[in-house]
């Protein structure tokens, strides 16, 4: 840990340096764009003009004249830097405790950690100090610390983000990663941030994937999961899984050794020699600057040969062959063909698919991390402890693949527990749909802060899904909002999300009494008597609307809603006779406003 000018040890924090007021030009976005009055934060192995760079290593550190690639991108799109944030040192680890300027606790629970190496990126996202924030991911660093902190973690298709400017950790691997508290926010991002960048070796141009899953995808789970004897993690991925049926989805089981092996090569072969040879001149004259275990783990990429390389290369490649199978189509396109039956998995109930070859799956489904540890614990067992936190996330990037860690639950014991959405290269917008559908179904608030989810925003990087079949749609005022308690009502019936949109000023909005979950009713008062009141309109196919409606109890009902734009809408209304002595809430504006006011009363 260093020290002060007077001696005494600096505590542990998540921010390397903050931008004080005045703010250095470099840090300041344009007064317009898409992020504008959004802040956002960046770990420190990425470069901001003016600010030193340490990689977690002060005697490393340089001051670069131009900001990283995609810094830049973000500050014209009007996104304000607010400072750079601890790491474990030179990216090199999962865990948050691997840095000189010390530990970064977890925003929960300050004896836990916050997962690394972007422990400071998640940590200032969570506790609301900034909007988002950049990290980076080679072997899960984008995704481990937002499941262990109740945020999104972002991890894109490798080369959509440029990442010229960033220091390096195994660099044909690395991804620039996004943090953020909702998906909407981290998708926000991803869309100003993404270009190519002829300058970066590895960027690539890609077309993304603009058609949704189905309403009833297949998701992978793996046949055999391993907790660590944390039982309060199984059962919260138990929950998940169910979950994700109630949300149209089949748990498929697949076999996960081919996916343990490629991640047991990360670390276990000869392709660590790429994180010596990221740093190989600072090393090699400063050794002894680097903390253990990150000297230990950079120092044995000496040992290994080109031969060496070779051989893991080859047998990358062939393990990638087989985990490739498990998608619902193959590299040319085609089917592979029907699964065969077994047991399900944790959290499923009917018979399903198995097996790597032939499992049809749109996504695959694991845990973010598989349990949590204390700073203590992780510290005296720096090796083993670090590499249990990756056991579902070393294998992403070495395979090409996308991933999504969205938080699924917190655990009786007050910590939080994340799953991640993972689909081959191309699949961003594809997981950014499905991982905000489901994150608004867990009912969960934004990372540490208390604060309710916001609305769900249509991912606009994807088409309308193909009608086969007529749709209708329905607009709804309460419960069934995204993030509320009925909205699975909608989601397990195929509905889509349209848009966010207002009554016309006509109506009054009432929260009524004895209702579980607490409901409203909306009444049309008269032209001009009323107030615009909030509401979202989902689109369903036509053929699951009669069990919707079927559902509605009294005194709710379906009518046609005259909306703000002049159009109208299918959508929820009450008889007036519910409304004597309900409480009148139109002046909030909607029942999401109510539901928010309640909490902050209660707080």
């Amino acid at each position: 840990m260093p020290a002060a000018a007077d001696g005494t040890a600096l505590a542990p924090r998540a921010w390397i340096c903050r931008a004080t007021p005045p703010a250095s030009a470099s840090a300041q976005g344009t007064s317009a764009g898409p992020l504008a009055g959004l802040s956002f934060a960046v770990k420190d192995n990425i470069d901001a003009a003016g600010v030193p760079t340490t990689a977690g290593c002060p005697a490393f550190a340089y001051t670069p004249t131009a900001s990283a690639f995609v810094v830049q991108k973000l500050l014209d799109a009007g996104a304000q830097l607010a400072g750079k944030t601890n790491l474990d040192q030179f990216a090199c680890g999962l865990n948050g405790t691997r840095s000189p300027f010390g530990a970064v606790p977890n925003a929960f629970n300050p004896a836990y950690v916050s997962g690394g190496s972007s422990s400071g990126s998640a940590y200032v996202v969570a506790t609301g100090q900034t909007d988002f924030s950049l990290g980076t991911d080679t072997a899960g660093s984008g995704r481990v610390p937002a499941g262990l902190n109740n945020i999104v973690g972002l991890k894109p298709s490798r080369g959509l983000i440029s990442a010229r400017g960033v220091v390096p950790a195994a660099q044909s691997v690395d991804c620039v990663s996004i943090f953020a508290r909702t998906v909407a926010t981290a998708v926000q991002v991803l869309e100003s941030a993404m270009a190519h960048d002829a300058l970066d070796p590895y960027s690539r141009r890609l077309a993304l994937a603009s058609e949704p899953f189905a309403p009833a995808f297949r998701f992978g789970v793996p046949a055999t999961l391993e907790f660590y004897d944390d039982g309060a993690a199984e059962a919260a991925f138990r929950e998940a899984v169910a979950r994700l049926q109630a949300l149209g989805g089949t748990p498929v089981a697949i076999d996960f050794a081919p996916l343990a092996q490629v991640a047991a090569l990360l670390y276990e072969s000869a392709l660590v020699a790429e994180r010596y040879t990221a740093i190989r001149s600072f090393f090699d004259d400063h050794e002894a600057e680097v903390v253990e275990p990150v000297r230990s783990i950079i120092a044995a990429g000496r040992q290994y040969s080109a031969a060496d390389l070779y051989e893991v290369q080859t047998e990358l490649k062939r393990l990638g062959q087989q985990a490739d199978a498990m998608w619902s189509c193959s590299a040319d396109g085609r089917s592979e063909g029907p699964p065969q039956a077994r047991p399900a998995p944790p959290g499923g109930s009917e018979p399903h698919a198995v097996g790597s070859v032939g499992a049809n799956i749109d996504v695959l489904v694991v845990p973010t991390a598989p349990t949590h540890y204390t700073i203590a614990q992780m510290q005296q067992d720096p090796v083993v402890l670090n590499r249990r936190l990756g056991a579902y996330t070393n294998f992403v990037n070495l395979l090409d693949y996308a991933a999504l860690s969205v938080p699924s639950a917190v655990r009786a014991d007050g910590l939080p527990f994340g799953i991640t959405l993972i689909a081959p290269c191309g699949s961003d917008w594809q997981l950014a749909d499905l991982g905000q559908r489901y994150h608004h179904a867990t009912g969960l608030t934004q990372g540490a802060t208390g604060l309710p989810l916001p609305a769900m925003r249509a991912i606009a990087g994807l088409r309308k899904p193909a009608m086969a079949t007529a749709m209708v749609r329905v607009a709804v005022v309460g419960a069934h909002l995204s993030g509320m308690p009925l909205n699975t009502q909608l989601t397990e019936r195929g509905a889509v999300l349209a848009g966010p949109a207002e009554t016309a000023p006509d109506y009054r909005l009432f929260a009524l009494q004895g209702t579980t979950p607490p409901k409203p009713g909306l009444l049309r008062v008269g032209a001009g008597q009323g107030a615009c009141i909030a509401l979202e309109i989902w689109e369903m196919p036509l053929a699951a609307y009669g069990s919707f409606v079927a559902l509605i109890p009294a005194p709710l009902g379906i009518g046609t809603l005259a909306l703000r734009d002049g159009s109208t809408v299918q959508g929820f209304v009450c008889e007036p006779e519910a409304l004597h002595g309900a409480l009148d809430i139109s002046h909030l504006g909607g029942w999401r406003a109510y539901m928010t006011s309640l909490k902050t009363a209660a707080a």
